[in-house]
């Protein structure tokens, strides 16, 4: 079995991507190898961050207690877990599970992209306002299926060109479900409508970290 380093875990709605609104149980992982300008998360990162050490049966018996189907495995950046494709088997096996993988897009996925249907990807692309766009691991675009997703977190109009970008020479909106989402307080949720209508980005979704408008936007567990 394998062991790995949690730092939260709780349920709440699930604020963003396809399960956006619904319930979720999150497993929150220690670490990241991205430092983005708008981390709500830097905490989860510092390496002297308090963590449980949990197997794959604890976690799985977590999720199980709190009788939530969804389960959102986040970060930090959860793939840099060790043994990581260990945990995904495992939690996998049960089929009631819908399991989301939260990536901030610097991990190639190939080694965890076909271990099961139950399992999507969330899969972040950095823009430049982010400070982190160069970390982009850009060969993930030719895994992801029409199960996964990837968002984009705009901090200005520059960010929006350049996710437009993206998505047209990837053929994203063809291929998977494509979110934009502004940094909290960076942009107006309007403008981005705006620039949406005025450059015709069919099939793209707007989208609001929705847990940020009901708590606090610097509280944990939620």
């Amino acid at each position: 079995m394998g062991k790995y380093k949690v730092v939260e875990k709780f349920v709440s709605i699930n604020g963003e991507a396809k399960k956006a609104g619904e319930l979720a149980c999150f497993i929150r992982f220690a670490g990241c190898n991205l430092n983005c300008s708008y981390c709500d998360t830097k905490w989860a990162n510092a390496k002297d961050v308090s963590y449980e050490l949990l197997s794959e049966e604890d976690i799985y018996k977590f999720i199980k207690e709190q009788k939530v189907n969804n389960v959102t495995l986040t970060g930090g950046e959860p793939l840099l877990q060790e043994d990581f494709d260990m945990l995904l088997e495992y939690l996998s096996k049960d089929s009631s599970l819908y399991i989301e993988i939260e990536t901030n897009g610097a991990v190639c996925i190939d080694k965890f992209c076909n271990i099961s249907d139950n399992i999507s990807f969330t899969l972040d692309y950095k823009l430049p306002g982010s400070n982190m766009e160069s970390f982009m691991t850009l060969e993930n675009y030719s895994l992801l299926t029409n199960n996964d997703t990837v968002k984009f977190v705009v901090s200005n109009v520059n960010d929006l060109d350049r996710a437009k970008e993206i998505i047209n020479e990837y053929n994203l909106t063809n291929k998977v479900t494509v979110y934009i989402s502004s940094s909290f307080g960076e942009i107006k949720p309007e403008d981005i409508v705006t620039y949406m209508i005025d450059n015709n980005m069919n099939k793209v979704k707007l989208q609001l970290q929705m847990h940020k408008y009901i708590w606090d936007p610097n509280r944990k567990g939620v």
